[in-house]
């Protein structure tokens, strides 16, 4: 049977045919409904077969839920790099090309507000040249030959992400932009980030220059150690010194519970980077992404699965466990209790009763 004359093209035809004869032989309210009927009839499909897929086993091993949920992950995940680690130990809980060199985009510009606050107090006054009040968004619009304290400035870099503001910082402390991102580069290393390379003090896109999630997540962990930056960072807004309200482009801030802090970026080579910081009871990740098309989206799944991770992780064992004590066999329990109860019987005269009950007694004090 062709294509065309299948059963439900019969059927379509068929109802099409009485909806004519209605047409022709009912009454004028009918007639009127009557194109509207074809056409409904007419755009009518059988709907695809559903396509069956086995749920996941409700009773697994965590290795095997960790897989399921990281397979998922991996489905659903835009960023063509990511990558939660564990802020507390540095364990890596979820990767995807952590390695792969990418353009970071703005959060290079973590580095810019770390040096800028090690450097310079933050009633410095630091005077913008031309060439920095002239670069592209985003920015804060300073103006050439102005003063401006430099507390103000980091909150611009952090906060706003300003390029011009960064520009100002960066030559104010090294002399010109590349100079500075010689100590960028620098400073990355000395973090423990060994695949990154700084070209620009606002991670506008340029030749050369680049870094790895885990680079970011790195050095974004080993920042939150400032207490300064950490202070800056989890402001959701500030109002400079110089009459703007700066908004921090952080939305994950009010938007993924368990944010304190996060430094975004985007370019066309780029595309959308992030790195931040997370803590939910007691427990706390840092999330990397480079390369995505949907920021946000991506980082709350990751965020979710991290803290899954976590929650599914055993409890770590006792101290006298971590120093490689073994511990006591039941056969070595009770040859101890019976030479105890031996030592008692000559030393003692005691009966059994009594020796039951003075092993009882002095069982809390065995090195079992």
């Amino acid at each position: 049977m062709s294509e065309r004359w299948r059963p439900d093209s019969r059927l379509a035809v068929g109802l099409a045919l009485v909806l004519l004869g209605v047409l022709f032989f009912a009454p004028s309210p009918v007639c009127a409904a009557a194109p509207r009927l074809l056409a409904s009839v007419h755009k009518w499909r059988p709907s695809p077969p559903h396509k069956w897929r086995p749920s996941p086993p409700e009773r697994q091993s965590s290795a095997a839920r960790a897989r399921y949920s990281s397979s998922r992950l991996l489905r659903y995940l835009s960023a063509k790099s990511a990558v939660v680690l564990d802020a507390n130990t540095g364990e890596v809980l979820f990767a995807r090309n952590p390695d792969m060199p990418r353009q970071p985009a703005s959060t290079i510009k973590v580095l810019t507000g770390l040096i800028a606050l090690e450097t310079l107090d933050a009633r410095a006054k630091v005077t913008v040249s031309r060439r920095a009040a002239r670069m592209p968004r985003s920015k804060v619009y300073l103006e050439p030959g102005k003063w401006y304290w430099a507390g103000d400035l980091v909150d611009a870099v952090l906060l706003a992400s300003a390029n011009d503001a960064s520009v100002a910082l960066a030559e104010w402390i090294a002399g010109s932009e590349q100079a500075f991102a010689r100590k960028m580069t620098a400073k990355a290393r000395h973090l423990g980030a060994r695949n990154t390379v700084c070209r620009t003090a606002s991670g506008l896109t340029a030749r050369g220059q680049y870094s790895t999630a885990r680079d970011l997540a790195v050095m974004f962990g080993q920042a939150m150690r400032h207490p300064e930056f950490a202070r800056r960072v989890s402001r959701a807004k500030k109002r400079a010194g110089f009459g703007r309200t700066l908004v921090n482009h952080n939305k994950a801030l009010w938007r993924i519970r368990g944010a304190v802090g996060g430094k975004t970026g985007y370019t066309r080579a780029a595309r959308q980077t992030y790195v931040g910081k997370f803590e939910r009871n007691g427990r706390a990740l840092i999330v990397a992404i480079m390369g995505s098309e949907a920021m946000w989206d991506d980082v709350e799944r990751l965020v979710r699965y991290g803290f899954a991770r976590l929650r599914r992780q055993v409890p770590a064992p006792p101290a006298a466990r971590l120093a490689g004590a073994r511990p006591a066999s039941s056969a070595t329990i009770k040859d101890r209790v019976a030479r105890l109860r031996a030592q008692l019987h000559q030393e003692a005269g005691l009966a059994p009763v009594h020796i039951l009950s003075a092993v009882k007694k002095t069982a809390p004090r065995l090195s079992l």
